[in-house]
């Protein structure tokens, strides 16, 4: 075993690194059960794992990597899936899940009413396992591991199982997710990852970095931003008609490399990082890039997504909603990476 820097100086691996989790006692997210994840690289994370193990404060060394909504965290509401009520309890944060079943705006058709992006981001964990490193026998490995439900009686009975793991000594986040359809019939299965960053990542100036040929959502001001003539892989000042409601959309048919991994990110060169988001073709075909800013709500949206933000009902009208069969199992895995060598961002934004 190669010695490391801490050898024989340690008596406590929290000292460096690990995870550490605890109940919020204040606010709207009061009673929240809540994990950070310090990767002792200076990349460092707070899941909340009443709401889905999702992501909501991030931070590299100072820099602060995450959109926080107004009203940060809240405690879920597992039935506030009627129109746009999500958007009531939705803190940004880096990550907020969208599904298991539908992804895209409220609808309704004869298979059901179906709520803004789904149900997931409501649901509490079951937490299974906590890894903790144990770097004096020389494993740095670390993760947490959580089950959510979404089910009904006599209805779809979908389970998200979700991994979060990272190694100490390095800046990477990993997400591995299984769901799983526990039920006796068929299931529809639609599902989003709504990374959700904000200042002083994303500047004026910040590059958003992905490649691939799009097409912007219609209406609104969408075809201001995503236009030939635009620079819309530059952050922006915040811009006046991204008050209230203003926003722009875009579905990116994402270009993988050889191996089928796709990279996405930012960078902002005035504070010197890059975050790089990584994740397969083959499990998440679509990526979204959202656009919002607006004054003291200046955010972008980097979404992978198993298909573009078109609804169930439309994706099964064109027949591209996914279905899971009883007891038929989709993997996904994300990774999440900052980077601060001048070769590898070089690397990076050359994608």
């Amino acid at each position: 075993m190669t010695p490391q820097p801490w050898h024989n100086k340690l008596s406590n691996t929290a000292q460096i690194g690990g995870i550490e989790t605890s109940v919020l006692d204040n606010g709207p997210g009061r009673g929240s059960r809540i994990a950070w994840i310090n990767t002792g690289a200076g990349l460092r994370i707070k899941l909340v794992l009443d709401r889905a193990m999702d992501i909501a404060d991030a931070f590299y060394n100072q820099h602060s990597l995450a959109w926080l909504s107004h009203t940060g965290v809240t405690a879920p509401e597992p039935f506030s899936d009627r129109g746009a009520d999500w958007l009531r309890t939705f803190g940004g944060g880096l990550l907020t899940t969208c599904g298991l079943s539908h992804v895209g705006g409220p609808e309704q058709d004869a298979y059901g009413e179906r709520g803004l992006h789904g149900k997931i981001s409501n649901i509490s964990a079951e937490i299974e396992s906590i890894l903790q490193p144990d770097p004096m026998v020389g494993n740095l490995e670390m993760g947490i591991t959580g089950r959510m439900k979404e089910t009904t009686i006599f209805g779809p009975r979908l389970e998200l199982k979700r991994t979060i793991s990272g190694t100490l000594g390095q800046p990477v986040i990993r997400i591995h997710d299984e769901v799983t359809n526990r039920g006796n019939t068929s299931a529809p299965h639609m599902l989003l990852y709504h990374f959700n960053f904000g200042w002083p990542l994303v500047d004026e100036g910040t590059d958003i970095v992905w490649n691939g040929p799009w097409q912007a959502r219609e209406g609104g001001i969408n075809d201001r931003i995503f236009n030939q003539n635009n620079s819309f892989k530059k952050c922006p000042a915040p811009l006046d008609d991204h008050s209230g409601t203003g926003e722009a959309v875009a579905s990116v048919d994402i270009i993988p490399d050889n191996s089928g991994l796709c990279t996405v990110g930012l960078h902002n060169a005035k504070i010197g990082v890059a975050l790089a988001l990584r994740f397969r073709k083959d499990q998440l075909p679509w990526f979204i890039n959202w656009q919002h800013w607006g004054k003291g709500e200046y955010v972008t949206g980097l979404e992978p997504a198993t298909n573009p933000l078109i609804g169930q009902a439309k994706a099964r009208e064109q027949h591209e909603l996914l279905f899971l069969e009883p007891g038929e199992t989709r993997t996904y895995d994300l990774e999440l990476e900052i980077l601060t060598n001048e070769q590898e961002i070089e690397n990076f934004l050359s994608v």
